[in-house]
């Protein structure tokens, strides 16, 4: 594979829910692309996140409403989970962003951890009302620090399958 399309794939995984910068920069790295070349495409998955996620689930709540007005029973179905995750989601993350704020939620972002992250952190942001721009620094802050992170753990050879 050679360079540029590893480094779009380490972007475009990126993007990915649940996968984000910090498994797509491990993958590069596994897969022989330079570390600091998979860091930068991965760093730029996060910014594009940061930048537009604030924008795009006020867009999705709207979505959502809509298809409980003019939805078929399937839409209703669909849009019904979506808002029951949302509040779910709101009522366990409003005492601890209260009780920690803004750090807090940098650090829920950065934990390289199943479920934290970008678009989790995005999500938390969104329904406890954060404006877009404390949401963008939030975000890009706590994304770039878990892709530093993970890095980190990658070349000091944490979890790198045995050569045996």
């Amino acid at each position: 594979m050679g360079v540029e399309l590893a480094c779009l794939t380490v972007f475009l995984l990126s993007l990915l829910p649940s996968f984000e910068g910090r498994y797509a920069l491990v993958l590069g790295v596994f897969r022989g692309l330079n570390p600091i070349l998979s860091m930068l495409a991965a760093s730029a998955g996060v910014i594009l996140l940061s930048i537009v996620l604030p924008y795009a689930f006020p867009k999705i709540d709207d979505l959502m409403v809509w298809m409980l007005r003019h939805g078929g029973r399937f839409r209703v179905k669909v849009a019904s989970a979506y808002l029951k995750h949302v509040g779910r989601i709101r009522v366990k993350a409003k005492p601890y962003i209260g009780k920690y704020g803004i750090p807090g939620l940098i650090f829920f972002v950065a934990l390289p951890l199943p479920s934290s992250g970008v678009w989790t952190g995005a999500l938390i942001a969104y329904v406890l009302a954060m404006s877009r721009y404390k949401t963008m620094a939030v975000l890009l802050a706590g994304g770039l620090l878990s892709n530093f992170i993970t890095l980190t753990f990658t070349l000091l050879g944490f979890g790198l399958p045995s050569p045996l």
